[in-house]
């Protein structure tokens, strides 16, 4: 079986065809760049997760895992980059910065120690291996914070993420700024809190690495609005309503700030999710729930006023279970947990589970996630691929092998099938501020290529076919006379290709 026929996705297997009709054609070192490009089409879709130190990150990747399995408090093993990946044997191994492996056991509770046996300045990353169903088309990528306690995490982090495994000969690896482009991650979860900082769009350049120097933006980046339940609803200009339309609010204005560099930004309290999806949450943490809720009103809220307090105040139920709750929920899970049992006082844990879960806001994440992410991984990892390869053409001695690759390239772009990625590209032009559109015209072309649903693309979803095929051939006239009339060179370049996107759209409604 040769390699492309592993990889799924038509889209995807272009792209591999490409490499491997080429490689027999250019010298040893760009044909190993291509059999590296090779290696990532296979693989699963790379998902780094990324942001400030203390953001959560950790909490969040352990939610979409399912698993408390990435230490969450600061230690050795939160500056270091951490690679969660699908292995048939649960088994975690330490790179070193000198290419030497080593394995460790997991902890007793099945999550990664917090000494590594080694000092975090010589461990290039860690890897993670996990019996794991999420990780089977999905590999997660924990790194260190921006802002870490030293400058040696993020740059470990940038290295790892851009030069990838470290095996081989030197002398057949790509210069490291072409391999960076080969081997960096494919999306990006950027996690922030509270409010978008004055240097936050700065921020998330410094992370271009974890997409191996690709601009990130709607094509491959979801923002977290993560601590959620930190936010004051009367801080929040129209966040009347309670907590969660207050962080609704919170995050369409961070969107706002940070398009069109991210898809979405969504909000989320990572520690509910990752209680109600770990299994952490037990059926002792629900009687301990159920007892506080017996308690009188007025010690309750006593005791809700402070996390010192719920812990200090005396009363019937254990102060190390009310440590716990505080570990697993905080105070405002704790709230929650408590509304829910006043409403049903005979509910089971399972089902407070999954009321903590709802509460969580992961629901609506992973739903925008899987549809970004999951259900355009065809595209993004074609997309990933083909820029590996002009990275490759790039790094070529010889104009004839740059010439070859580029021509290799013009030729799948020519073809019908291959149009999302001309689409993708735009996106990434948009994004990197190549190119500049009013604001009505960036959210069309974001819409454009912000899903797979035509209804959604158009901007009229429920609308019958016969509106959205009207619809489409107006917008595809438009553009093209943009293009030729009122656009700026660059404008005409992404114009024709919203043309010819709404065109194609077009004729597969007729």
């Amino acid at each position: 079986m040769t390699t492309h026929q592993r990889v799924r996705g038509p889209l995807s297997a272009a792209v591999a065809r490409l490499c491997e009709e080429t490689r027999p054609r250019v010298g040893q070192r760009a044909a190993t760049g291509l059999g590296e490009v090779l290696d990532r089409l296979s693989a699963p879709l790379q998902l780094a997760v990324v942001g400030r130190i203390k953001s959560g990150k950790s909490t969040l990747v352990n939610a979409l895992i399912g698993r408390r399995v990435a230490p969450t408090d600061v230690g050795e093993c939160t500056k270091v980059v951490t690679r969660f990946r699908y292995g048939t044997v649960d088994r975690l191994e330490v790179v070193l910065l000198d290419g030497n492996k080593y394995s460790l056991p997991f902890t007793a509770g099945g999550a990664i120690p917090t000494d590594l046996g080694a000092p975090p300045e010589r461990v290039s990353h860690v890897e993670a291996y996990l019996t794991n169903a999420v990780l089977r088309d999905l590999t997660v990528i924990d790194t260190p914070g921006l802002g870490s306690v030293d400058d040696d995490s993020v740059a470990r982090t940038e290295a790892v993420l851009g030069t990838g495994d470290q095996d081989g000969a030197d002398s057949e690896r790509l210069d490291p700024v072409s391999h960076e482009a080969v081997a960096g991650a494919e999306a990006v979860l950027y996690v922030i809190t509270q409010s978008v900082r004055a240097d936050d769009r700065q921020a998330l350049s410094a992370f271009n690495a974890a997409t191996g120097n690709r601009p990130s933006g709607p094509v491959n980046a979801i923002g977290v609005l993560n601590k959620a339940d930190t936010v004051d609803p009367d801080s929040v200009s129209g966040g009347a309503g309670g907590l969660w339309p207050a962080a609704r609010v919170l995050a369409t204005d961070q969107e706002q700030r940070l398009k069109p560099r991210v898809a979405d930004v969504l909000p989320l309290i990572g520690l509910l999710a990752e209680t109600s999806e770990s299994g952490e949450f037990t059926a002792s943490d629900a009687a301990a729930l159920h007892r506080l809720a017996a308690l009188d009103e007025t010690t309750r809220q006593t005791m809700l006023i402070s996390a010192d307090l719920f812990t200090e105040w005396e009363c019937e139920v254990p102060t190390d279970a009310r440590a716990r709750l505080l570990e697993l929920l905080d105070l405002h899970g704790v709230r929650c947990a408590l509304e829910e049992i006043d409403a049903d006082p005979h509910i089971t844990a399972g089902r407070l589970r999954n009321k903590l879960h709802e509460n969580s806001g992961l629901s609506a994440l992973l739903t925008r996630l899987n549809a970004v992410f999951r259900g355009r991984a065809d595209g993004i990892k074609a997309a990933a691929g083909l820029a590996s390869v002009a990275a490759v053409a790039q790094s070529c001695t010889d104009p004839s092998e740059r010439e070859r690759l580029h021509a290799a390239m013009e030729g799948l772009l020519t073809q019908p099938q291959a149009h999302q990625l001309r689409l993708l590209e735009a996106l990434t032009m948009i994004s990197a501020g190549t190119v500049t559109l009013p604001s009505d015209l960036l959210d069309e072309v974001l819409r454009l290529g912000g899903s797979e649903d035509f209804s959604e693309r158009l901007g009229l979803p429920g609308a019958p076919v016969e509106r959205l095929t009207e619809f489409a051939l107006e917008r595809a006239k438009w553009w093209r006379s943009f293009a030729s009339l009122g656009a700026t060179p660059a404008q005409s370049r992404v114009a024709h290709v919203v043309h010819r996107a709404y065109f194609l759209i077009w004729r597969q409604l007729r």
